[in-house]
């Protein structure tokens, strides 16, 4: 694989797998520590236009196969948002994650509403959301969730484990949901077969070529530490996942999210917003870093068997 690791927020490079990467030329390394503040949580799509044209600009990561970039904590989530911009084919994004990041509004870049924001892209057919079991499906429409796109297909989301959704409106059955009167019940994974269920969802995948995005809070807090409430998927279910779907498809890209960094902002909107959103324990970094350590390196070596 090709791995590259946006420095947005120092996590990366700390981490002894990462830093071995990169002494050894196995991985590139693109400074953002400039704009750590003005990217995190949310950016400007000015901002965000510049950077694609920053990254378009660099000679590609060493190695060979897909595109395999890191890029710190959930905060800047929405960067995935502008790497499967430039995907210039029809494609599947493959969505781990204990938040179904789909707010429709406001219709700005934040990392609670990029899926939104890539399912308005022509390119992409299909969102699959692996994994969420915080509170973002409690009655999901007060929440500006895209409902729409849920029901017309275009979103498919299946929990690791929820209740089922308080909703209004036409929204029929879908391959992660059922409607039972004026409910949503939800095909929660922790109640599946995995391998089985990993197959019919690798046959349903609507495209060859899919993308993979992976923002860690999709794990139990004994597998990650991150800047978010985190869900209840063990790492083996992740590892899992990321071998078996890419078989008898090709993957044009993968992200991963979900480092921890103690945020710190100038702007006051941001700090309030980060106190509204973010877990209030305070984590010690160097757990968070030796922890995070140990699954980078395990989910780096599943990826790397992915094909060229």
């Amino acid at each position: 694989m090709r791995l590259r690791l946006l420095d947005t927020d120092g996590s990366l490079p700390l981490q002894p797998g990462f830093a071995a990467a990169l002494a050894e030329g196995r991985a590139q390394r693109v400074d953002l520590r400039a704009e750590e503040e003005a990217l995190r949580l949310w950016a400007s799509r000015r901002r965000l236009d510049r950077l694609g044209l920053r990254l378009a600009g660099l000679p590609p990561p060493p190695g060979e196969g897909p595109p395999v970039t890191f890029y710190g904590s959930g905060d800047y989530h929405h960067l995935a948002a502008l790497l499967i911009e430039a995907v210039a084919e029809p494609v599947t994004v493959v969505h781990f994650d204990n938040h179904p990041d789909w707010v429709r509004w406001p219709r700005t870049w934040n990392c609670g509403g990029w899926v939104s924001r890539v399912l308005d892209l022509p390119q992409v057919r299909r969102v699959v959301t692996l994994g969420p079991c915080g509170d973002d499906l409690v009655r999901p429409q007060l929440k500006m969730g895209n409902l729409a796109a849920l029901a017309d297909g275009r979103l498919e989301l299946y929990p690791w484990s929820a209740p089922p959704s308080w909703v209004w409106g036409g929204i029929g059955d879908g391959p992660g949901h059922r409607r039972e009167g004026s409910h949503l019940v939800w095909r929660c994974l922790a109640e599946e077969n995995w391998p089985a269920f990993l197959d019919e969802l690798a046959g349903r995948l609507p495209t060859e070529a899919i993308w993979i995005s992976i923002d860690k809070d999709v794990l139990r807090p004994e597998d990650a530490v991150t800047n978010w409430d985190q869900g209840r998927m063990p790492l083996a279910a992740l590892l899992a996942a990321v071998r078996r779907l890419p078989m008898g498809k090709r993957v044009v890209g993968i992200d991963v999210c979900g480092e921890y960094s103690p945020p710190r902002f100038t702007d006051p909107l941001k700090r309030i917003e980060a106190w509204r959103d973010h877990p209030h324990g305070v984590q010690d970094p160097i757990m968070a870093l030796e922890r995070n350590d140990v699954t980078n390196r395990a989910l780096v070596a599943a990826l790397a068997e992915i094909p060229a």
